[in-house]
């Protein structure tokens, strides 16, 4: 068990760093200070270090979390433009699917279409029907 964390952020890691959040990083940090061998202490400049890298890993963190939102919401829109076009589309047998988008649903992996009673994930539409104007 690290000094300074608790059971529950050990066991339970979230957020950024691969688990370590910003608070767990500090008290990584002050841990380390507080535990360096007086007769040889840690250069100031490799702090400076490893606080630049730290949030250099936090703004790459936040830019992912931000580039799979607006991926979500690009889905989202597109999903939503194509309910009542006619779409080909592999169904989730392999097979071949044709027909009217029915309804729309939003799950965990995705959003899914409704064609002819079955729910094709987004991803699996292979044609739209350009002359299905609404």
């Amino acid at each position: 068990m690290i000094e300074g964390i608790s059971a529950t952020q050990q066991a339970n890691p979230a957020g950024t760093l691969g688990g370590l959040g910003g608070d767990a990083f500090l008290q990584l940090l002050v841990a380390q200070l507080r535990y360096q061998n007086p007769m040889d202490p840690t250069d100031g400049t490799e702090f400076l270090q490893q606080t630049a890298q730290f949030t250099q890993v936090e703004t790459l963190q936040t830019m992912a979390d931000t580039q799979t939102q607006l991926m979500n919401l690009t889905q989202f829109t597109l999903a939503v433009g194509l309910s009542g076009k006619n779409i080909e589309a592999i169904g989730l047998d392999g097979a071949r699917v044709n027909g009217e988008v029915s309804g729309v649903r939003f799950t965990v992996d995705g959003p899914q279409l409704e064609v002819d009673q079955q729910w094709i994930p987004i991803q699996n539409v292979v044609q739209v029907d350009p002359a299905a104007e609404q």
